[in-house]
């Protein structure tokens, strides 16, 4: 009887080996699946980001978080992870609750997808409404080619949606955006108005033009013009330059 037994074992206990190795398989791609990020119809990251990295992963990172650089800072769209960028993602990281390290891993790719829309503007925001105020004939017309302005735009937004969270997630609403040539001579804007290259924002909205004014300072907003300075008394401008020119004098700036 025990040879009769015996013989098949080695089948047995090949097929028991078998199965186990394939429940072994299941489990581990199971655990793999559940830790990837997730695709988003903008952009995913496929892996984590910390100081050190590069590449065109980390330069569209610093688009999403150019808003958070520090009082009169800017964050450089350079695709190179640099202490500027860390203690840029950690602020983003404080902003929305999360554990601020400075290390872009899942949590913080994940508030990001939850931020933006499928074509990368963030969720308050649309290239409409930046578009121009004379009509919205699109991106062109502009000293720099339709994608380079757009480009610009697209930082623009999500430096105003930095602002905006910081402002208690209320409206700003948007009177003047990018400007074509044409457009720009017709409103009788300056010759070398931000508002040509896509950088520029004029803002109204629930919050005085001061406090609009005084807040832009820590979302890495070059320009910012306000009530006291001229023909600025009825919004606040705001454009993205990389070299700070305030003035709003009846606002102390």
């Amino acid at each position: 009887m025990s040879q009769l037994i015996s013989k098949p074992l080695p089948r047995i206990l090949a097929v028991l080996a078998l199965f186990a190795a394939m429940l072994g398989t299941t489990v581990v791609t199971s655990v793999v699946t559940a830790t990837e990020a997730h695709a988003d119809g903008c952009y995913t990251w496929s892996r984590t980001l910390a100081e050190g990295a590069s590449g065109e992963d980390v330069r569209q990172l610093q688009i999403r978080v150019a808003g958070y650089p520090a009082y009169g800072g800017h964050i450089a769209a350079d695709g190179a992870f640099g202490p500027a960028t860390k203690a840029a993602v950690q602020r983003f990281q404080s902003a929305y609750g999360l554990g601020a390290d400075g290390i872009a891993g899942q949590a913080t790719f994940s508030k990001i997808y939850a931020l933006q829309d499928d074509d990368c503007t963030p969720i308050h925001f649309t290239y409409a409404e930046l578009d121009d105020g004379c009509g919205g004939s699109g991106y062109d017309g502009g000293p720099l080619s339709e994608a380079a302005t757009r480009a610009n735009a697209l930082q623009t937004m999500w430096q105003l949606e930095a602002m905006r969270h910081a402002l208690g997630d209320q409206a700003l609403n948007i009177t003047s955006g990018f400007r074509s040539v044409p457009c720009n001579n017709a409103v009788g804007g300056a010759s070398n108005s931000q508002h040509l290259y896509g950088r520029s924002a004029d803002l109204v909205g629930v919050h005085s033009f001061c406090t609009l004014a005084k807040q832009a300072r820590y979302h890495g907003f070059g320009g910012i013009l306000g009530p006291g300075y001229p023909g600025h008394n009825d919004h606040t401008h705001l454009d993205i330059r990389t070299s700070n020119f305030w003035s709003a004098p009846n606002c102390g700036i």
